[in-house]
């Protein structure tokens, strides 16, 4: 077993494994919280202790953070278009020159191998931070004819004070697919990491700082429910973006309502359908099939949960798809060794919630691969697949948030539609086959946000991503129709 290297620190970044982040960055400065209660984070890969002691923001820490934030936003708004340019550009590049360091931090509380998730994640921050610069200075606007004797201007204007809420997932690029536009059109912007994974966060502020962002532009409170709930609910935060958990999704939209009716966009569940047809690619179809499903290990809203194969090419599909779980399954181990694609579940309560279903799934279906745990110490699991399971069954209809996959044969179109919608979450589904008008015509069937043609799962900078239904409400696309952004100064229309 080859171990990753560690990364050097320097005085830029001086965060490491023994040197972690563990206060509040508030006005461009590390600071002890208010609150005297503690986050305590492990290592997923055995259980370990790695710190007791993580600053919990309460309701005078983000006080705080919103002063002083509401005192940068004047100037920072002002703050030329290509100014604020160069300096997501120069962030972008100071995450490329320590995204080891950066994914070593993800790694060691979410689980995440550097060798495939971990890179692929930190790198993608990078390209947000870059592709959001490019739009500073592209807010051009509108005019109309004044026939009636009135010019009328439509100026795009930034709305304040800004808040990210992302899941453990994801601890640094949903950061960046957060924080850039909002940044990028003139805001000021807070995050509240997940109290899982709190460290690669904490370690970003020094990179935001050393770009060269003012005080008060960019801040971050670690913290638990009780930190969204005072930000979701402060009479003062104009904007909240959430990624996680539909219920608590629902809390912060009612906790949004109830103060200033703050505008709000969640990023929620998913249980998404791959549906492959008799005359698809069957390699193609497999491989990303296995793909959607293992990448993070199953942690992803976007997952390829719910696998219907037409029963004309099943039995070769379920062969293949069962090969290649168990091919993916030998390569789960250690997150700090080289040849590791699959890591752990994030924390003891995921891998309990996981193992629930693995237990209970024996008895709403076929178990054809899977279904253990890995070793005796962390929280690794198998690659896990069920045949032959009811529509309604609850492995079928909730989101298990780990490998746990579904496969399920079908006859028809219209059959497969009616299954494929059945459910709750609209985020992601996956068509494969061969014939383009079925495509097309299946796709603007499915009640998804996103429908991928011969592939599935895949999230792009330059395109919509976001769901229907109870998958969340919102899209996270190009500034210029963004919801994360700015407002319409005439109040006639939203930018």
């Amino acid at each position: 077993m080859t171990k990753q290297e560690a990364p050097v620190a320097d005085s830029t970044f001086p965060w490491s494994k023994s040197n972690l982040p563990k206060q509040l960055f508030i006005n461009n400065e590390f600071v002890d919280a208010k609150s005297l209660k503690k986050l305590e984070v492990h290592n997923p890969k055995d259980g370990s202790l790695l710190a007791d002691d993580v600053s919990l923001a309460g309701e005078q820490d983000v006080d705080a953070a919103v002063a002083a934030a509401e005192a940068a936003f004047p100037a920072w708004k002002k703050t030329p278009a290509m100014k604020r340019r160069d300096l997501l550009l120069k962030l972008a590049d100071l995450i490329d020159q320590y995204m080891t360091n950066l994914a070593e931090l993800s790694r060691i509380s979410m689980g995440a191998p550097y060798t495939s998730i971990g890179a692929l994640e930190t790198r993608g921050s990078a390209q947000a931070y870059r592709y959001f610069a490019g739009w500073c200075d592209k807010f051009a606007g509108e005019t109309y004819p004044q026939d009636d004797g009135f010019l009328k201007i439509v100026q795009n204007e930034p709305l304040g004070v800004t808040v990210g809420i992302t899941p453990w997932n994801g601890p640094t690029a949903v950061v960046a697919l957060k924080s850039a536009p909002a940044l990028a059109t003139g805001n000021c912007f807070i995050l509240k990491p997940s109290e899982k994974t709190p460290f690669s966060a904490l370690a970003l502020a020094t990179l935001v700082k050393a770009a060269g962002f003012p005080p008060g532009v960019f801040q971050v409170l670690p913290g638990d429910g009780t930190t969204g709930a005072l930000l979701a609910s402060h009479m003062k935060v104009r904007k909240i973006s959430f990624t996680g958990s539909t219920a608590t999704g629902r809390k912060i939209q009612e906790m949004a309502a109830k103060s200033n009716l703050k505008r709000v966009t969640l990023e929620l569940g998913g249980k998404s359908p791959a549906v492959v047809f008799d005359d698809a690619n069957l390699e193609n179809a497999i491989s990303w099939c296995v793909r959607a499903i293992c990448l993070n290990t199953g942690q992803v809203c976007v997952a390829a949960s719910r696998v219907y194969v037409q029963e004309g090419i099943y039995d070769k599909f379920l062969e293949g798809y069962k090969k290649a779980m168990e091919e993916q399954g030998k390569t789960v181990g250690d997150p700090d060794a080289t040849e590791t694609q699959m890591g752990p579940i994030v924390d003891k309560a995921q891998f309990d919630r996981v193992s629930g279903f693995l237990e209970r799934g024996r008895s709403q279906g076929t178990l054809l691969t899977g279904g253990s745990r890995v070793g005796e110490k962390g929280y690794f699991v198998q690659p896990t697949v069920f045949t032959d399971v009811a529509e309604d069954a609850e492995i079928c209809k909730n989101e298990i948030f780990g490998p746990v996959s579904i496969l399920n044969k079908f006859k028809t179109e219209e059959e497969i539609i009616a299954k494929a919608n059945d459910t709750k979450y609209g985020l992601m589904a996956g068509i494969f086959t061969q014939d383009i008008n079925r495509a097309l015509r299946i796709s603007s069937e499915l009640d998804s946000g996103m429908v991928g043609i011969n592939c599935i799962s895949l999230t792009f900078l330059n395109a919509p991503f976001g769901g229907t239904k109870e998958s969340g409400m919102g899209q996270a696309i190009k500034p210029e129709k963004q919801d994360t952004g700015f407002d319409a100064s005439d109040g006639s229309e939203e930018g």
